[in-house]
């Protein structure tokens, strides 16, 4: 799985932060390879079709939120159905993959990877308002208050959780309580703070053609 992640990074020619504490090392397969896995690895230069750009735009949005495809064309087809209902479309798409349960718990810094907080999410660590929810993609709403199941935090998978809080950053639609590992979200994901690494207008290309 990790060699995996890595080259989905080497093939999409940018980091998607899959492996968590690994990519902000010498490790990183970015630094370390810097040019797409397999025999056509050297083969630079040229453009690409509009076609070939915005498929790896998709793919690069979907890869970082680590989604299906047929997840993440849910995401697009619903968001487009609302062109017209909202001011953004684009922010719209990221307001709704940011307030999946496992995303704001990586976010939050409760899991390295989103790919480990979705694991989390799945066996059942979570609260929402006392209740357990294990679904990942559970739209977190701004009333809902998300906790550790008590039993839960003295997991090995927690050991360093304080520590490694004491240096993570919150978004600023997030809010955290720390000491009692309990949030909130307190507003709505934004497209400027997100910073979503891929081109959201040809995505919507992509999948209206």
């Amino acid at each position: 799985m990790q060699y995996d992640q890595c080259k989905t990074c080497r093939r999409l020619g940018q980091k998607l932060f899959l492996k968590g504490d690994r990519c902000f090392s010498q490790k990183c397969a970015i630094l370390r390879r810097a040019y797409a896995p397999g025999p056509q690895r050297k083969r630079r230069g040229g453009s690409q079709s509009e076609y070939k750009q915005s498929l790896t735009e998709k793919q690069t949005l979907k890869k970082w939120y680590g989604l299906s495809e047929k997840q993440f064309k849910r995401y697009v087809q619903e968001t487009l159905a609302k062109m017209g209902r909202v001011d953004d479309v684009s922010a719209e798409l990221i307001r709704r993959l940011e307030k999946r349960l496992d995303n704001v718990i990586y976010r939050l810094g409760l899991g390295k990877t989103r790919a480990q907080a979705r694991q989390l999410v799945s066996h059942g660590y979570f609260l929402i308002n006392g209740k357990p929810v294990n679904i990942p993609s559970y739209e977190v709403k701004n009333s809902d208050t998300i906790g550790i199941k008590e039993h839960k935090k003295t997991k090995p998978i927690f050991k360093e959780l304080q520590a490694s809080l004491k240096k993570q950053e919150v978004p600023v639609w997030l809010s955290l309580n720390k000491e009692k590992l309990e949030a909130k979200p307190i507003g709505e994901p934004s497209l400027d703070e997100v910073k979503p690494p891929a081109e959201i207008s040809q995505i919507f290309e992509f999948y209206s053609r």
